[in-house]
């Protein structure tokens, strides 16, 4: 605590300030200053400021908590120390060793210097445990939009919540405000979202109510029938494929039966690659189903469903070269198509 924290709450007196137990103000008799265990009133300015020089915590935590005035990143950040219902004292011991949470694959660590300033540290949360030496260091919570870009492979993320990010860096000594541009880079509108549904304000766009309000090229995604939103939440939305908590339906009155999810942050309203998705599954099931006679034996019929299990779960890239035995393995795959397909389509 220095003396422009002590000086700030002497200002703020006359205003009257309560912060985790520190309570203050200020009238014609002097000035008050209350602790969870102490009450000191008709202070003056000199002793007013020896009171405070012996509780210095309390004085530094206040004057951190009240420099931050959007009560969403407000919220966030005293979620992440459990600052509701943890007396300052505890709290303070606790973040000396550093407090860690998970937000997505983010690890986030809070922790307090020795002059009570708050520190924050973000890694992925599979480098938890990794000598931070090996690690790409950045300070600059505008890099994290550039990680956030491509996974592990090199590949574009068009999804920034999908459980793609890669790992091999780490984000330090961030203040508050860094430490919450860096995950709005790496997850956009997801602390406003959780604050929004923590406050009972979330409101939710239902598919049918986003469908109806396309133009353009999607326009025609209010066609789609209700059975086959559920294969789109089923195909875009679970755990497996984002890290949000589905809170849209088809509408208010018709819930999808697919999981939400998880998710510490909720989704809103279909995103728009969803939209994008819709468009496409809107024209196929346009299409007339139709009976196709194909001559497979057993094990080719039972492939093509091991092929498409694969490719939806994204684990061709997992399957060995040599291990024939799986379905998706490529050289299985290619000799199916050389038995069976002619220019890449079956003969029926």
């Amino acid at each position: 605590m220095t003396e422009p924290h002590r000086a700030a709450l002497r200002e703020a007196a006359a205003d009257g300030v309560s912060c985790d137990g520190l309570v203050v103000s200020q009238n014609e008799n002097g000035y008050t200053f209350e602790t969870p265990a102490t009450r000191h009133e008709g202070l003056s300015k000199e002793a007013f400021d020896a009171v405070a020089a012996d509780h210095p915590w309390l004085v530094s935590n206040w004057d951190y908590w009240q420099s931050l005035d959007d009560p969403a990143r407000r919220a966030f950040l005293r979620d992440l120390e459990g600052a509701d219902g943890t007396s300052v004292a505890t709290r303070y011991e606790t973040l000396s060793d550093g407090l860690s949470t998970e937000w997505g694959e983010l690890h986030i660590t809070a922790a307090i210097t020795e002059t009570g300033e708050r520190t924050y540290r973000v890694c992925h949360v599979t480098d938890a445990g990794v000598n931070a030496e090996t690690l790409a260091s950045y300070t600059d919570p505008l890099d994290a939009r550039d990680i956030a870009k491509r996974d592990a492979d090199g590949r574009y993320r068009p999804l920034k919540t999908a459980p793609t990010l890669a790992g091999g860096w780490e984000f330090v000594s961030l203040s508050g405000r860094d430490l919450l541009r860096t995950v709005d880079f790496f997850y956009p509108a997801t602390v406003a979202n959780w604050y929004r549904e923590r406050e009972s304000e979330l409101d939710v766009t239902h598919f049918r109510e986003t469908a109806e309000r396309q133009t353009g090229i999607y326009d025609i995604i209010d066609e789609l029938p209700v059975e086959a939103v559920e294969w789109v939440a089923e195909a875009c939305c679970v755990d497996s494929q984002c890290l949000k908590r589905r809170e849209w339906d088809e509408d208010a009155e018709t819930p999808l039966s697919v999981p939400r999810g998880e998710g510490e942050f909720p989704c809103r309203e279909p995103c728009s690659l969803v939209v994008a998705a819709a468009r496409k599954w809107t024209k196929l099931e346009q299409e007339s189903e139709q009976t196709y006679e194909l001559t497979l034996t057993e094990s080719e019929f039972e492939q093509l469903g091991e092929l498409v299990e694969a490719v939806s779960e994204g684990r061709v890239a997992e399957i060995r070269e040599a291990d024939v035995y799986d379905g998706a393995n490529r050289y299985r795959a290619r000799y199916l198509r050389a038995k069976r397909l002619t220019d890449g389509r079956f003969e029926r």
